[in-house]
């Protein structure tokens, strides 16, 4: 009985040696690389942005009285100059010849005070009249000749007034909204302008950027001015999705951030000889950055670890994880590498999540 339970024990000790010795040997994966190399890119920057005319120009009346007239029609293009509207010119025509007439009479005392100071100075030359007479004469000339001028302004003042009921544009442009009517009572204080001139040959368009990227624009050409010197030519994305057919330029950047999103402010003006753009549009306005020589690799192929970027170089048929620095802007598909890898180097691009540093590489094909 003990020789059988031997016998099994040594059966049972071969089939778990031969069972060990069964175990399949590991599967290698294969891995797709790439060949880095060098080439010319252009990365874009969007930013949400505001359209604005050059000029908006909120149109006022300068004197009070009910609109005789409305010379334009919403939407119009107006030349500079060009009448928008006519106020009730009665009562100040009225003014007009009242102040002309206060002019001439205040001319004919002037004249009626010359002579009597002239008869005085006669009249004391050969002592008839005392140095009293004379120098009340003189003051009396003096005060009609004050009440002329007095009377000359106050007619330059009508003559302002009247050509204010004429109200006209101050800039090209085109019209706004008219909220009010033939009729319509309004002055200097009223409630809403008359409307609104747009000046629209150009246009300005407003947008932010993060306090980071502007000073790493200034740092890259050692001043504000030469950074928008320096800045290139952008596009406008509209609404509709469609690209503004006409190029613009950054022409201004706000030297002051806003404390509250720690951004700065910019203005770029795009020429609008058709008149496609309109103030208080919004788009987004794109920003090309040509960089030369420069090494692009797939998103897939890296992998982030505590906010730090690697890839896998293959050194000796081996992995190795080299840590890389990338460029902000990207496209959602590529990165371009700022450090870490030179041209000629040998990236895995597939299945970088499966790999560990010094893993073999079994190469499936080559970029």
């Amino acid at each position: 009985m003990k020789q059988q339970l031997s016998s099994a024990a040594i059966l049972l000790t071969a089939c778990l040696i031969s069972c060990n010795e069964a175990v399949p040997p590991q599967q290698h994966v294969n891995y797709s690389v790439q060949t880095v190399t060098e080439t010319d890119v252009t990365l874009t920057e969007s930013y949400s942005a505001s359209v604005r005319g050059r000029q908006d120009i909120e149109i006022y009346p300068q004197v009070s009285g009910t609109i005789q007239r409305v010379c334009v029609k919403e939407g119009e293009k107006v030349r500079r100059g060009q009448s928008l509207f006519v106020i009730d010119r009665v009562p100040y025509e009225a003014a007009l010849r009242t102040a002309v007439a206060n002019v001439s009479a205040a001319e004919a005392q002037v004249e009626t005070a010359r002579i009597t100071y002239e008869g005085k100075q006669e009249l004391f030359r050969q002592n008839v009249v005392s140095e009293f007479d004379l120098a009340t004469a003189r003051n009396t000339l003096s005060v009609a000749e004050a009440s002329l001028e007095q009377a000359r302004a106050e007619e330059t003042n009508a003559r302002n007034s009247l050509s204010y009921t004429e109200v006209k544009s101050p800039a090209d442009g085109v019209v706004g909204t008219i909220p009010y009517r033939v009729g319509a009572l309004v002055g200097p204080t009223s409630p809403q302008p008359l409307t609104t001139v747009a000046d629209n040959s150009e246009m300005y368009v407003y947008f932010s950027m993060s306090e980071n990227r502007l000073q790493e624009m200034v740092m890259r050409y050692g001043s504000l001015d030469r950074t928008i010197e320096n800045m290139p030519a952008v596009r406008l994305l509209l609404n509709n999705g469609s690209f503004y057919a006409e190029e613009g330029r950054i022409e201004s950047i706000s030297g002051v951030l806003n404390p509250d999103t720690g951004s700065g402010s910019l203005r770029a003006v795009f020429p609008n000889p058709n008149r496609v753009l309109f103030s208080g549009g919004t788009g987004n306005v794109v920003i090309p950055q040509l960089l030369k020589n420069a090494i692009v690799i797939p998103q897939a192929a890296t992998h982030e670890l505590q906010d730090k970027i690697f890839v896998y170089r293959v050194i000796d048929g081996k992995a190795a994880a080299t840590r890389i620095e990338v460029s902000p802007i990207h496209d959602g598909v590529n990165y371009t590498v700022t450090k870490g890898l030179s041209a000629g180097d040998v990236i895995v691009t597939t299945g970088v999540g499966l790999l560990n540093d010094g893993d073999e590489i079994n190469v499936n094909n080559n970029r």
